[in-house]
């Protein structure tokens, strides 16, 4: 069986792990690939949206748009979105 070694783990990461290992009653190695297989599982059984799931979800985005109310005006708010914004991933349109 292969093994892996993690560089560079966060120490609040690696403290989180420990306790979750503690509280399933697993050692550190098998609480992990625990977490990793339920990961993977996770993404085969929820694929992205796709072509009627789309679409409602378009719809519920115009539905609710201009409805947007805040307590600041529209470039303070343009400012506290775009701070907060991540790169994101790539998206093939």
């Amino acid at each position: 069986m292969a093994s892996l070694t993690l560089k560079n783990l966060p120490d609040a990461l690696l403290r989180g792990l420990r306790k979750a290992a503690e509280k399933d009653r697993r050692s550190l190695t098998q609480e992990i690939l625990h977490l990793l297989d339920a990961a993977l599982r996770g993404r085969v059984e929820h694929p992205r949206p796709r072509g009627a799931d789309v679409e409602a979800q378009l719809a519920a985005w115009r539905k609710l748009a201009g409805k947007w109310e805040s307590d600041v005006d529209r470039a303070t708010e343009a400012e506290r979105l775009a701070e907060r914004r991540t790169s994101g991933r790539k998206v093939e349109l």
